[in-house]
């Protein structure tokens, strides 16, 4: 699993803190003295999939170079409701001034670990991989992306630079090509990208077999029936890889996983992930 780039972390973690702490922390410069230290572990209150550790420690360690920080789990381990992810010892405003933004991080990118990890259990076994999208919170991707990982998913592109994905919007443009929409745009991005692969999305099976004669790497089949899903797997017989797309949820992704295709897209991993319970006990001197 690859990581996230220390330098990418402090940037992340001091534009969190300066968005949360502005001028400065006004409670615990009016409540806290100066020399006074905590105390607390940061622990998880349901079972889950950690990720976004290393932003939590980066968190308080910018905050004062004096934290001592014991790190009790690991990004991409499921632990169940009570085990400790961190134990940090400091001065304590450094401690509550940095605790809100160490949290959002873990919950957040936890959250998304989690679902992930629940829809790669789902499909064990049929050799389909779960992939996410480009439908990330704007200036979190990498993020969010490291957390699928975390899960055990798939990235499918990071952005519009990594692959040529040619989508139903695209062909609503090129609707008067010749000889089909499909043939034309895959012919074009070769031309323009040839060292790019070229993904097809997919509306009907017409377009699949339009895709494959026009040699794509990869077709996205999107919102098709179970059927239609494996007539397009018994169609292509491996010759491109076959992604699955839309209405993709808990409950439906084992059977689609079963229809034989590659992959299965899930948008969900990243736009609707609900962030998990972490929380940050102080402990008594």
């Amino acid at each position: 699993m690859n990581g996230l780039h220390p330098r990418e972390v402090r940037r992340f973690v001091r534009n969190a803190l300066r968005e949360d702490i502005g001028r400065g922390d006004a409670t615990s410069l009016a409540l806290i003295p100066a020399r006074a230290r905590a105390r607390a572990v940061m622990r998880a209150r349901q079972a889950l999939v950690v990720a976004g550790l290393p932003l939590a420690i980066e968190a308080f360690r910018q905050r004062s170079r004096s934290v001592r920080i014991r790190t009790r789990a690991r990004d991409g381990e499921s632990l169940q409701a009570g085990a400790v992810l961190l134990e940090v010892e400091g001065p304590a405003r450094a401690l509550l001034s940095a605790e809100r933004v160490a949290l959002n991080f873990v919950q957040r990118l936890s959250g998304i670990a989690t679902l992930t990890a629940r829809f790669v259990r789902a499909v064990a076994g049929t050799g389909a991989r779960i992939l996410d999208t480009r439908k990330t919170t704007p200036g979190w991707r990498k993020l969010e992306k490291y957390a699928v990982r975390c899960g055990g998913g798939h990235n499918h592109r990071f952005g519009l630079d990594d692959l040529v994905l040619i989508k139903d919007n695209h062909l609503q443009v090129l609707q008067d090509a010749e000889p089909n929409p499909v043939a034309a745009a895959v012919a074009r991005a070769r031309q323009r990208w040839p060292h790019l692969e070229v993904e097809v999305e997919a509306d009907t099976l017409q377009q699949v077999q339009q895709a494959l004669d026009a040699g794509a790497d990869r077709i996205l089949l999107d919102n098709f029936s179970l059927p239609d899903l494996r007539e397009a797997v018994r169609r292509v017989a491996g010759r491109a890889r076959l992604e699955a797309s839309g209405g993709i949820r808990l409950d439906n992704v084992r059977a689609v996983a079963e229809t034989g295709v590659d992959d299965i897209s899930v948008g969900a991993l990243t736009h609707s992930a609900p962030a998990v319970d972490i929380g940050l006990d102080f402990l008594q001197p």
